[in-house]
């Protein structure tokens, strides 16, 4: 027991930075994965060498190339001694000295091996990442993963501009960690135990100490009462309006014997926080639409825990949550005693966990009806959703056959970032070509010196097909034919760097299931220092 405790705290101690970000369950998702890496270029590597070092479970690197000298040239995980052997092995063996908990595999087969061979040894991952494919094998792996429910994530640098692309059907996120998210008080619609809470404090009779000190979230609730009973038992909506109530609560600040207000900051506290206490309790249009989708509408027994929550939620909004979504139960830190806060803070999670129970009881229903066990959803995941069920999030993707098709390329998309003709949707578009200009020549624009020139030519060919083929009436500088030329297909450790974390970072956000992930194309121009997201 003691040994288990010790090993548990040197991972705590080990990880604790991460662990104040997604928490122990999200470092659990994070170690029960097994991610695919294919190709082990130095974009690769940086990717890993992030999912390495917090702590991925496992990881298999299939690559079919041998180490060169170009390879060592921009790669950290490749050194001289390994040129001439298989790249996928080399890499793996410095990945693994960066994280002992870490295991890694490796596969000295190219993708399009195991695609004629094996096309579903990629279904067993949680999680497959390709990295500089040729655009005929990347379609075809996209094809087998989108069908097997498996999420790629389709990466690549090339010279000054870093790509990626997400593939994925659905994904939903339980945890999105909002920015600036509003606190969940219901001071417009107390529930019963709060409405007995404020009541119990006398603000007009307290003591000097004790005034001072009681919870700001008491003192607004207070003179909430008394303006709703002055106007109609209407909130404080305009500017005008917050700005007279805000004056309400100042005149209730004590004063010394020489009439001069005292210093309370409680008071201070109730006055700043006006204008996002104030917020309405209602359900976000965003949320709303998840609760109304027919995936929670269609239970049936293969039905992710997700949806299953959904509707459980769905029927308490309807029935005991009369038309709002469980109780948060969290408060923010304010000034007040130790024990006004605590009795404060109690209330609102006695609230959250009735309305947790109340949830868990529809899921045993919903569970019993399909005919699942009732232990298949966890009441761990039952308080966690409850708790961010304001926030839930799902990300659909469109898959790359979609994208690349003729008939549904997403024309509106291009054409209207296209009206600034140095829009990042141009580096997509000579991406695009400079994958044509591949499949025509077998090889990329410009790799050796002597082809710069000749090549020019032949990529805007390339380009103008690409145009033509999809009805795109754009126009594309020759400035970034000449670039691309000039790129040779390199890939500077510096932009691979800078794709690897980031990358990475959209890794763990689909691994966990927490944070939003990108939808669904990202594009970063070294040159200009600048980055977009489209939805192709």
């Amino acid at each position: 027991m003691a040994s288990v405790d010790k090993g548990k705290a040197t991972k705590e101690q080990k990880y604790d930075r991460q662990l104040r970000l997604w928490g122990d369950h999200g470092q659990d998702a994070l170690e029960n994965a097994h991610v695919c890496l294919i190709n082990a270029s130095a974009t690769g590597t940086e990717i890993l060498k992030n999912l390495v070092l917090p702590g991925i479970g496992a990881f298999t690197i299939v690559d079919g190339h041998k180490v060169s000298g170009d390879d060592v040239g921009n790669n950290f995980f490749l050194t001289k001694s390994s040129i001439g052997r298989n790249r996928a092995q080399a890499a793996t063996e410095l990945l693994q000295e960066l994280n002992s908990d870490v295991s890694g595999n490796f596969v000295e087969e190219s993708p399009e091996q195991l695609l004629d061979n094996d096309p579903d040894f990629f279904h067993r991952f949680s999680l497959v990442i390709a990295v500089h494919l040729p655009e005929s094998t990347l379609l075809r792996l996209a094809a087998f993963v989108w069908g097997a429910g498996v999420p790629l994530l389709v990466c690549r640098t090339y010279g000054l501009i870093g790509y990626m692309r997400l593939v994925v059907k659905e994904h939903t996120v339980v945890e999105s960690h909002p920015d600036n998210a509003l606190e969940d008080l219901r001071l417009d619609h107390p529930f019963p135990e709060l409405k007995k809470h404020i009541q119990s404090y006398d603000l007009e009779n307290m003591e000097k100490r004790d005034h001072s000190h009681t919870p700001w979230i008491i003192v607004m609730a207070k003179y909430l009462e008394k303006w709703r009973s002055e106007h109609n038992k209407q909130m404080p909506k305009s500017y005008k309006e917050k700005e007279a109530f805000r004056e309400l609560i100042r005149q209730g600040i004590r004063k010394n014997e020489n009439g001069v207000p005292e210093d309370e900051e409680n008071f201070d506290e109730a006055i700043k926080n006006v204008n996002t206490a104030l917020n309405p309790t209602k359900i976000s249009s965003g949320v709303e639409a998840l609760l109304q989708d027919e995936n929670s509408k269609n239970i049936k027994a293969q039905t992710p825990s997700f949806w299953l929550l959904v509707r459980a939620v769905k029927e308490f909004v309807e029935k005991e949550g009369q038309g709002s979504l469980p109780v948060r139960g969290t408060i923010p830190d304010m000034i007040a005693d130790s024990d006004k806060f605590i009795k404060l803070q109690n209330v609102y999670r006695e609230k959250a966990k009735e309305d947790a129970t109340a949830v868990s009881n529809h899921i045993s229903a919903l569970l019993q009806s399909v005919g699942r066990l009732p232990e298949s959803v966890s009441e761990q995941e039952i308080r966690l959703f409850c708790k961010s069920s304001a926030f839930l999030r799902v990300v659909r993707c469109r898959s790359l056959a979609e994208e690349y098709s003729t008939e549904t390329i997403n024309k509106d998309e291009i054409s209207s970032c296209m009206d600034n003709p140095d829009s990042e949707m141009v580096l997509y578009l000579m991406l695009r070509a400079v994958d044509k200009f591949y499949q025509q020549h077998g090889r990329y624009p410009g790799v050796y010196d002597y082809q710069v020139e000749e090549d020019i030519g032949k990529l805007k060919s390339c380009v103008n097909s690409l145009l033509q083929e999809n009805g795109l009436a754009v126009n594309v500088k020759d400035d970034y034919i000449h670039e691309f030329c000039r790129y040779g297909a390199v890939e500077p450790h510096p932009v691979a760097s800078f794709v690897g974390g980031s990358a990475a970072q959209e890794a763990i956000k689909i691994i966990t299931h927490q944070f939003v992930p990108f939808n669904n194309t990202f594009i970063y121009n070294a040159m200009a220092q600048t980055s977009a997201t489209f939805q192709l």
